[in-house]
């Protein structure tokens, strides 16, 4: 792939005139403050105060309506922001779209109609876009469809491929750039169940690859196998962020620790955190001298943990 462009080097400065705004490489491939949109009357995002680390599969999960569409359009430079503000790979959306977009790749929720070209040429016209060399296109386009397993399908339509094979191309399509973050927004909608599992396995790749990979879904079974942090917002609020186990942690409810013994009994114990969790082995093994054979903490799965925090009640 094309080289990727060189990373900001100096600490975030102000510039009015809408020159690019650099800043120093971070752990935050994502960050924003208070980053608020209003139509009228209507508040879609509420001063969101969001950090999304580099190297991490970060879920957005919210219902329809909660505002995950409109915080990646503003991240993907598609959409002003009413306040606050974003950085994305260090600059800022609103002042340095150019340079955001030179460095995100962005997969909407909607392919588009591209009914008179064929995949090479799909991926062709981006190459030209974003101003990839012409003569690396070939093994740059030969490269991307292997990565999606759409090698064989070069010569076919667009429009002749199943939806599976259209998600995967369009992910082609948002990597033609080598971007450091890929912003996916619903890209399992409407997949079937191989599909589903064929397009994860492609994600966990790329994130091996080095890439940063900001993802919504409604499939929050899909994204608990998938994602390493995930933040829930409702009605244009953040609610909670970080992993599943953290957001247990912040929010009280504490874990439950399963322990079997060598004898075949189980104990269920609750411990309020990591800390409790080691003091509690520490008591069974060593104070108590029992045969532990098996010690761990009992999963809870995102959509439990979902309907918690938006209905705000600890179940």
């Amino acid at each position: 792939m094309s080289d990727q462009p060189g990373q900001p080097a100096s600490p975030p400065t102000s510039q009015p005139d809408g020159a690019p705004t650099a800043t120093a490489t971070v752990e935050a491939v994502v960050a924003t403050t208070r980053l608020t949109k209003r139509y009228g009357n209507l508040v879609a995002l509420d001063s969101m105060d969001l950090m999304i680390p580099r190297g991490s599969i970060y879920g957005f999960i919210g219902p329809n309506g909660a505002g995950k569409s409109t915080t990646f359009s503003i991240l993907a430079t598609l959409l002003l922001p009413t306040g606050g503000e974003a950085r994305v790979c260090g600059f800022d959306p609103v002042h340095d779209p150019v340079e955001v977009r030179r460095r995100i790749g962005y997969m909407p929720d909607a392919m588009g109609v591209y009914d008179r070209l064929n995949v090479a040429e799909y991926l062709e016209f981006y190459a030209g876009a974003y101003k990839v060399p012409r003569d690396e296109w070939d093994g740059l386009i030969g490269n991307l469809l292997e990565l999606v397993d759409l090698d064989v399908k070069r010569e076919s339509m667009v429009d002749s491929l199943s939806r599976g094979m259209k998600q995967r191309l369009s992910l082609a399509r948002a990597l033609v750039h080598d971007p450091e973050l890929l912003i996916l927004d619903e890209p399992a909608s409407g997949l079937d169940p191989r599909a589903r599992v064929e397009f994860r396995d492609l994600v966990l790749t790329l994130r091996e690859l080095g890439k940063t990979v900001l993802i919504s879904s409604h499939i929050l079974a899909e994204l608990s196998s998938l994602c390493t942090e995930v933040a829930i917002i409702e009605a244009g609020r953040l609610l909670a962020a970080g992993s599943p186990a953290a957001i247990l942690d912040q929010l009280g409810h504490g874990r439950q620790v399963r322990v079997r013994l060598a004898d075949g009994t189980e104990q269920l114990h609750a411990v309020a955190d990591e800390a409790a969790q080691h003091e509690l082995l520490r008591r069974l093994v060593v104070d108590e001298s029992l045969p532990v054979v098996e010690f761990a903490v009992v999963s809870t799965g995102l959509e439990e943990l979902f309907m918690s925090i938006t209905k705000g009640v600890v179940q």
